[in-house]
């Protein structure tokens, strides 16, 4: 990056830490003004919010709706429903021991916080931890990917003629550019994308000790019981539809990423997958396409395999010119490779068997922990088990990626999934410190917790650690000095 572009850089974040030690941004209602904002540019702008989200990943309107738009205008109607209850300070209780006193917490603002989105939902991406960001009462800068370029340059268009200009920046450009912010010092970072890219984030943010919020996804595993034909099975059919090739062309850190079935069901869940998928995408833009070629490349360089390619059942075929590649189901390809090592972030479907459904409590395990489980079964017992006995950031029941919509459900990984949780009030706690106060009277002294020394005092304390109204009376009745 040249000096004058990081020139610019500077004066951006020295204006953000301007407007935020100039104080507005606490203020309940300048918060309301700028959710109320995003709430105006949502409905205003929402046709050219659609059209970017279409030329950079091929979005129909309605999947842009039911993902990105309609979510984000739940959330900030949310947070300004909410906000008066999320600022108000929470009383805590205090042992008689240390009456007379009150002790509370109050959530405070970080400062000046970075949002790093990616490209996959990069408008929801962007603005459900803006939300956030902004209901906790920060200065924020935003960061969207350039490999959504149109949605970044709508948000930049748009952003600074509903909200507040000099305390919400959307800083354009590509990894130079997040290499460069990183040098500065920051209250917090969200960074979406990943795991190789977040390893440089946490290392930048390390030499200011910024606290890291990292959300990276990984490989999301659906367990799928076996279950009798009928309206359920087709049921979840078309939620393990709607979880891998119905959101963003499986191009979304929630989606699933492969399915374990027994092996004597398999045959069943193959066929209704294909008959359902042929129904649901008729027409070719019902599917999200594929981000750039690069990331066509790779998809396409984990079917060309040759140990990958005799396990493609059905789809299969790509078009390089138009970045499209067919929903594809693939029967048991080799565990070591690519396709079964690495995140798949694309429409490809592994379906891996397994002698009987509790094996696969164990083939999950075994892996790295994953953003999300999903499993469909009606046996409680493996329900309680999976629960048990696996750890991930969600667990989700008998359907796929809508636990995303549930705002009293946080969203964030754990281990390599990632750290940190966000949506709803977890966001604005999130971008939140939650300063504890006391305040003491000066009624009552406690002489047993001074010098000089002895075992009558030791006494008194043990009792006074383990029955806090005892010792307490004792105190009180005289027994201070």
């Amino acid at each position: 990056m040249g000096t004058e572009a990081g020139a610019r850089l500077g004066e951006t974040v020295r204006e953000l830490r301007e407007a935020y030690e100039g104080g507005r941004t606490r203020s309940l209602a300048w918060r309301q003004s700028q959710l109320r904002g995003l709430l105006r540019l949502l409905k205003e702008k929402e046709v050219e919010a659609f059209q970017a989200l279409h030329k950079d990943l091929g979005k129909h309107h309605a999947e842009a709706y039911r993902d990105e738009v309609g979510l984000l205008n739940k959330s900030a109607n949310g947070a300004l429903q909410q906000l008066g209850k999320w600022t108000a300070p929470e009383r805590v209780w205090v042992p008689l021991v240390a009456w007379p006193a009150t002790a509370q917490l109050v959530p405070e603002p970080l400062g000046v916080v970075l949002i790093f989105s990616c490209w996959n939902v990069p408008l929801g991406l962007s603005l459900e931890p803006l939300i956030g960001a902004i209901a906790a009462g920060n200065a924020v800068a935003l960061k969207p990917s350039e490999l959504s370029p149109c949605t970044a340059k709508f948000l930049a268009d748009n952003i600074g003629r509903y909200v507040d200009p000099s305390a919400v920046k959307v800083v354009q450009g590509g990894p130079e550019v997040g290499e460069q912010l990183m040098e500065h010092r920051w209250d917090k970072v969200l960074f979406t994308g990943s795991p190789r890219i977040a390893r440089s984030v946490m290392a930048a943010a390390s030499r200011h000790l910024t606290p890291v919020a990292l959300e990276l996804g990984g490989k999301c595993p659906c367990i799928f019981d076996a279950m009798p034909g009928g309206r359920d099975l087709q049921v979840s059919v078309n939620r393990i539809i709607g979880g891998k090739w119905s959101s963003c062309a499986g191009q979304a850190c929630i989606a699933i990423d492969y399915v374990l079935v027994e092996e004597r069901f398999a045959p069943v869940l193959i066929k209704m997958l294909k008959s359902t998928l042929k129904r649901f995408f008729q027409e070719a833009d019902h599917m999200a396409r594929i981000v750039n070629e690069r990331n066509f490349e790779r998809l396409s360089s984990l079917l060309k395999d040759r140990a990958v390619a005799p396990s493609i059942l059905h789809g299969g075929s790509m078009d390089a010119k138009n970045l499209y590649i067919e929903p594809t189901i693939l029967l048991n390809p080799p565990l070591d490779s690519a396709i079964m090592t690495e995140e798949i972030f694309g429409p490809l479907l592994p379906i891996i068997t397994v002698k009987k459904i509790e094996d696969s409590i164990a083939f999950v395990k075994a892996r790295p922990k994953p953003l999300a489980i999903y499993a469909f079964t009606r046996d409680a017992a493996l329900r309680r088990r999976i629960v048990d006995e696996t750890s991930s950031g969600t667990v989700t029941f008998n359907d796929a990626v809508v636990q995303y919509a549930i705002d009293g459900l946080p969203f964030g990984g754990v281990g390599q999934s990632g750290f940190g949780q966000y949506h709803g009030k977890y966001s604005f706690e999130m971008f939140s410190h939650k300063k504890a106060i006391m305040k003491r009277g000066y009624l009552i002294e406690l002489a047993l917790r001074y010098p000089p020394w002895d075992e009558r005092k030791v006494t008194l304390m043990r009792h006074l650690y383990r029955f806090n109204y005892f010792a307490f009376v004792l105190s009180f009745l005289g027994l201070r000095r």
